[in-house]
Parts: C-alpha cells; structure tokens; sequence
C-alpha cells in the first residue's frame, strides 16, 4: 500500500475516530442534560407536594391571605386604647355616680363604670374602631354620644351634660310606701338643731319616699305649732319693734301684738301655702335634699339650684312652681294685715325674689353647716329602697 494511502488510511481512522468521540460526547452531555431536567421536574414536584393544595413556593405566586395570628391582633392596627370624659349637669357642676356604659361595634358584653366625685370616666384596654356611651342618672333624662376609637389612642369625650328629666310620671303609693314615709317622717321630726330648733323639711335620705297630701299637711301643722317656732316669731317680732319696721302698726305692747301677728300669720300661710297646699296639687316634694357627697363646688351649685328646683313625687327633678307660687300667694294673703304702706302687688314680688335668695343662702347652711350641728342625723348615704 502506498505509504500515502496508509497514511491517508490513518487519518480518514483518526477522522472517523474523532466523530465517535464527538457522538459520544453528545449522548453523554444529552443524557446528563435529560437526567437534570428529571431531577429538577422532581424537585419542583415535591416542592409543590408541602405547600396545601398544591401551590407553588415562587415568590411570585399567588397566595390567599393567611389569617392574622393572635400577636399581630394584639399590636399594631389591632391595639387598644382608652375612652375617657366628664358628666356635668344643667348648671356646669360635675355629677358623680352617674352609670356610663360603653358598647364597641361588633363586640359584647358591653362595659359599665359610675363617674367619680369629679365627674368623671375611664375606660381601658378599648378595642378601636366606633363605640357608643349612654349615660345615665335617676332625675335626668339619658344621653348618650359616640366616637371613633383610633388604634392605641385616647379619646376624650366631650362634656357630657345631663338635663332634668321633665316628663309626668304617674307614681301609685301603696300601702306599704305610706308606712315607710310615716316612718322618714318620724326621723325628720327628731332633727333639732342644736337639739332644739326643728328643722323638720330637710331629707338626709337621698331616695326618702314621696309624702302623701295628707303628710305634707300634718307636716306642716306640726311646725307650725312646735313651741320653739312660737318662741322664734316672738324674738323676730321684737326685733321688728326695736328696729321700728312696719312702723304703721306703732310701738308698745299694742304694736308688738300686731308683728307679733303678723310674722305667725306669715309663719302659718308660708307651711300651709307654699308646703303643703301647692305641692300637694302638683305633686312636689317641698323638702330639702341632703347632698353630702362630691366636691365642694357641686355641692354649693346643688345648693343654690335646690332654691328654684324640687323633686317630683314622681322622683324627677322640676322647676319648684308649687313654692313659687305658693309664697306668691302668701305674700297676696299678707296684703290683708300689714299697714298699708307696706302692701302692693310689687312688695310681693320683690319679696318672692327675695326669698329666692334667703332659700338659697339657707340651703348652703343646710348643706354644710346644720348637719354639724343635729344629732343623731340618720345616715344620709343609704340608698336601699324597699
């Protein structure tokens, strides 16, 4: 063979041998490049085998919300936070222990606390979103106001100021209530100030229960006739005479007959009249209630209202018309004996607006001094009612 020929032999061998290789490499890098791709259809098929209904773990995929863990409700949008406010009345006084209730949107029970001596209110640990407040107080009519709590906030209510509940209730007194209201009376009729001076119209029962017609009247009878109350017109009588006021009626035993008179008759129409007669028709209570509790600015506020407000028999609180018009008419009834420089429609009246301002005076005494002043006062924080 030609030496060519061998070696052209040689290389058509190499040649041939080269594209073995080559195809051999080719299976090898196809079958690595399939083996692979099993693998990696495998791993995804597993992947999707741990997720729940078969989704996929890519970060782009869809996902439904997963529920929100206790932790994540506890803090950020789900935080609590506090309501807080201040119940007033008519007059701008703070009132104490009124019931506020506070009921969250969607969630129960709802959350009861009483405003303290200053008149106010606090909730915590309020979950946010909308609430409502209803507050209420026996002798005024329910408010109620409402907010959006923000996420870990505080939100201050308005001042809230209750009003005097106006409309006529119809109260039944049985039997039983005549009995208990003989028995408040008993007590009132033991309060002497100084032990001596009967002061017969004031309630240290704060709930006492309503007098009957006939027990405004015997109530008045029996002050009217108390000997001290004799005894305290004949030294205002003389003080008259001293000063010479209703000089018409002169000085001597004649003109000290004659105030004398005139401050027992005033003494007689002013019970009869103004406490007994007017209350009784439009069914108003003519005593004065105690307070004794809270600060000292809601207690003088009480005070000075007490003289143009009473309570109801129907235990609501109104404006005190049957007093009003009561001393009015015994002022009218005055005219008939006092001189008669001393008489006309207009001394009536001023003397009403005077006597507004010495119930008032005597109504702040009432509150902070005669208690000090009586023994054996019953106890005036009792607010059980059979």
């Amino acid at each position: 063979m030609d030496p060519r020929n061998r070696r052209l032999s040689k290389s058509r061998l190499s040649v041939k041998g080269a594209n073995g290789l080559c195809r051999t490499g080719r299976l090898i890098g196809l079958t690595l490049a399939v083996l692979l791709w099993a693998c990696s259809t495998l791993g995804q098929s597993q992947n999707s085998a741990s997720v729940p209904g078969g989704g996929s773990t890519q970060p782009n995929a869809s996902l439904p919300d997963a529920p929100r863990t206790t932790i994540e409700q506890q803090t950020g949008q789900w935080s609590p936070g506090d309501v807080t406010g201040t119940v007033l009345d008519q007059t701008g006084a703070v009132v104490a222990g009124a019931r506020v209730t506070l009921t969250v949107d969607g969630q129960t029970p709802s959350r009861e606390v009483l405003s303290n001596n200053d008149g106010q209110f606090s909730f915590t640990n309020v979950a946010p979103g909308t609430f409502q407040l209803t507050v209420s107080l026996p002798g005024f009519t329910t408010q109620k106001a409402s907010g959006i709590l923000t996420p870990g906030g505080v939100y201050i209510v308005p001042p809230i100021a209750l009003s005097l509940a106006t409309e006529v209730t119809e109260v039944h007194v049985g039997p039983q209530s005549i009995e208990l209201a003989e028995e408040q009376i008993k007590e009132q009729e033991k309060q002497r100030v100084l032990g001596v001076i009967p002061n017969f119209y004031v309630s240290y029962i704060p709930n006492a229960v309503p007098l009957t017609p006939k027990q405004k009247f015997e109530l008045a009878w029996k002050t009217t006739i108390d000997p001290v109350t004799f005894v305290i017109v004949g030294a205002t009588a003389g003080l008259q005479q001293a000063e010479n006021n209703f000089s018409g009626y002169g000085q001597g035993a004649q003109g000290y007959g004659k105030r004398y008179g005139a401050n027992y008759a005033d003494t007689v129409t002013g019970n009869f009249l103004g406490s007994a007669l007017f209350p009784s028709l439009m069914k108003q209570d003519p005593r004065y209630f105690y307070k004794g509790t809270g600060s000292v600015r809601s207690r003088l506020l009480y005070a000075i209202a007490m003289s143009v407000i009473c309570r109801g028999d129907n235990g609501h609180w109104q404006l005190y018309y049957s007093g009003i018009l009561g001393t009015l008419a015994a002022g009218g009834v005055s005219n008939a004996y006092y001189p008669p420089k001393d008489r006309g429609a207009g001394l009536v009246f001023e003397n009403e607006l005077i006597g507004i301002g010495g119930a008032a005076a005597g109504n702040i005494i009432q509150e902070f001094i005669i208690p000090k002043l009586t023994p054996n006062l019953p106890n005036h924080r009792a607010s059980k009612q059979p």
